[in-house]
């Protein structure tokens, strides 16, 4: 037979007895949802026959020829693509072939973890929680009845039999023939993802989200809703935040959105508002989960025994030993804080006894500043707050990476404030400022001569450890400057120029940054309060002193005074002037001992990394001794 000869060495488009061969080259890159590509993953595409199996290389990629033959030549078709790796969820994705010839199909698949983060909504109650909403059609929809019952019978495969390689084409048929149709298209993505789909759900929730925007007429929650789950996924919980707020616009009794917006504020260490927002979660109807995120909220923005009695609702009774370290972990935290308070009561009603009163920047006048002229109102404080913010804002937005000289001189005072043990020592000082999602921070190393990691020294007679004194004026940064309370007192002048005083104590409900004291292996977070002097016509920090809000039993920490004064810097390769510590003088009440710290820095430049540059790694240390962190 002719026709039967000729199917030898088929080619591109060539003849076979059963219709037209197409050939297709499937081009696949394997990454992990951090971007990390993934090598020696293993990629089959089916229905195929012969079976293979293709292996990405070192940069994560593989590449399949894919032969197909189509007994009427002029329809496409579809063919599944799974990718495994050890350790990893599958990944499948539904790709369309088309019936023309020589088609190069490039994709993107993402590999994840099974573990997921325990800290975040799991893909389980995600769904559980999306799905009931989306299941029934309603009269709104308005789907045609042949796509209405494809819709029907993908979420029965989807939701009722597990069967997710049969839920995607019905459900991806339905998209296709109404794509306007936001909640089939959320539905769709829903079920991509329990199939190990994270490319193609993430992309069409993303279109989703842009078509709803667009088209307000077709407005609804549970896009939204689940584009801030994806970005919570990617430890975004800014950017997820914002969608949360918006689903809440359409329908502000969502309990999913109302949790995960809490997750997300107290993930930013917005505790005050998390413990709002995920109270209104519990009133909608949220499940345990918000129960437990509530106690966490409550730990900082409440008091310990209203965290306690919400971690033990959440617990109903049962075994906390059966629960997953988090719960744990919550809890311990919980008895900590308690054992703390207590603390505090009994240290507070001995300073009473003795007559003492604690420190209130905010309530008490500033004592002892020479030249002092109070003001007569608050009404040059917000002003003064914006224009300090933005200088604030600049610096650390412009602040390049700098290296420069600090001399440490470290003390142990007697009783009678007599200087007794003294060390002092030499860096070269690097000073960097990565950004965070919820805002600046600063990272900082010291080297020696040779530019190995060094520490400082002097542990062994008990003397301390000091640190994060370029991090200060971050409580008047714009994004953090809701984290504490202020109050304009007057001004003083400051080495000849007039200053603005204000003082400022923070509120750790509500503050995203904070200190740290460690003594050991026992490390407690610090909250300050303080006076900044700010300069009447440039709104420069000029000094800037600071107090414990309250003292720490715990550790023994009855105070902590830091006293920075700032200089202007001109680096050569920036035009802009910086100004940065110059003097730090931190002074320690802690365990009977007066310890105190001096910092002094000069010679900055402009730290520029190359390959002759190097910092190496420090032995380890595990001498006690108190280290405080701004």
């Amino acid at each position: 037979m002719p026709l039967l000869a000729q199917t030898t060495g088929l080619g591109m488009g060539s003849i076979s007895p059963y219709g037209i061969q197409s050939n297709t080259s499937v081009v696949g890159k394997v990454v992990t949802q951090q971007g990390q590509v993934v090598p020696h993953a293993t990629a089959v595409i089916y229905p195929a026959s012969p079976f293979k199996m293709y292996e990405t290389d070192l940069n994560g990629e593989f590449e399949a020829d894919y032969s197909y033959v189509d007994p009427q030549a002029q329809h496409d078709y579809t063919v599944t693509v799974k990718v495994s790796k050890k350790g990893y969820h599958d990944a499948y994705r539904l790709v369309s072939m088309s019936a023309k010839n020589g088609k190069l199909i490039k994709l993107i698949f993402t590999l994840r973890n099974p573990q997921g983060d325990p800290q975040l909504l799991s893909q389980g109650d995600f769904i559980k929680a999306m799905s009931p909403e989306l299941r029934e059609l309603s009269l709104l929809d308005g789907l045609p009845s042949r796509e209405a019952k494809d819709y029907s019978r993908g979420v029965t495969e989807f939701l009722d039999r597990n069967r997710y390689d049969q839920a995607v084409p019905l459900l991806v048929k339905v998209v296709h023939a109404s794509p306007n149709w936001s909640r089939c298209r959320t539905m769709l993505a829903l079920a991509e993802l329990a199939w190990g789909d994270w490319d193609d759900a993430e992309t069409e929730i993303s279109d989703t989200v842009s078509s709803i925007i667009q088209d307000k007429r077709q407005l609804q929650a549970e896009p939204l809703v689940a584009e801030g789950v994806l970005l919570s996924w990617q430890h975004q919980p800014d950017k997820a935040g914002d969608f949360f707020v918006n689903a809440l616009k359409y329908d502000p009794h969502n309990a999913l959105a109302l949790q995960e917006l809490g997750r997300a504020q107290g993930q930013m260490f917005d505790w005050e508002s998390a413990n709002a927002t995920l109270a209104k979660a519990l009133e909608a109807g949220a499940g345990p989960e918000a129960r437990f995120l509530h106690a966490e909220a409550l730990l900082w923005a409440g008091t310990a025994p209203q965290a306690r009695n919400e971690l033990n609702q959440y617990l109903n009774g049962r075994d906390i030993k059966a629960f997953p370290p988090r719960v744990r972990e919550l809890s311990d935290r919980i008895t900590e804080r308690e054992k703390d308070s207590k603390a505090f009561e009994v240290a507070s009603a001995k300073m009473k006894k003795r007559g003492e009163e604690p420190l209130d920047y905010l309530k008490q006048s500033p004592k002892g500043l020479e030249g002092f002229e109070p003001a007569a109102d608050q009404s040059l404080l917000d002003p003064i707050l914006t224009s300090v913010g933005h200088r604030v804002a600049e610096l650390y937005t412009n602040f390049p990476n700098t290296i420069s000289v600090e001399v440490i001189h470290q003390e142990m005072l007697s009783k009678n404030g007599k200087v007794g043990l003294t060390h002092e020592q030499k860096f070269n000082y690097l000073c960097m400022i990565p950004a965070m999602p919820w805002g600046p921070t600063t990272d900082e190393y010291r080297a020696d001569s040779r530019g190995n990691l060094a520490m400082p020294s002097g542990v062994e007679q008990n003397l301390m450890l000091t640190s994060g004194f370029v991090a200060a004026p971050l409580v008047f940064h714009p994004v953090y400057q809701e984290g504490s309370a202020f109050h304009y007192w007057g001004r003083q002048n400051v080495n000849g120029s007039p200053a603005y005083v204000v003082a400022f104590a923070q509120q750790p409900a509500r503050s995203r940054i904070y200190g740290s004291f460690q003594i050991g292996n026992v490390s407690k977070q610090t909250y300050f309060q303080g006076l900044a002097w700010v300069d009447t016509s440039t709104y420069q920090i000029v000094r800037l002193t600071t107090d414990l809000l309250t003292p720490i039993p715990k550790v023994k920490l009855n105070r902590e005074t830091t006293d920075i004064e700032f200089n202007k810097v001109q680096f050569s390769q920036v035009k802009q002037i910086f100004w940065l510590p110059r003097q730090v003088t931190v002074t320690l009440d802690w365990d009977g001992h007066t310890l105190r710290n001096s910092h002094q820095y000069s010679d900055f430049h402009v730290f520029k990394v190359d390959q002759k540059q190097q910092i190496g790694s420090p032995q380890a240390d595990s001498t006690s001794r108190p280290e405080c962190h701004e």
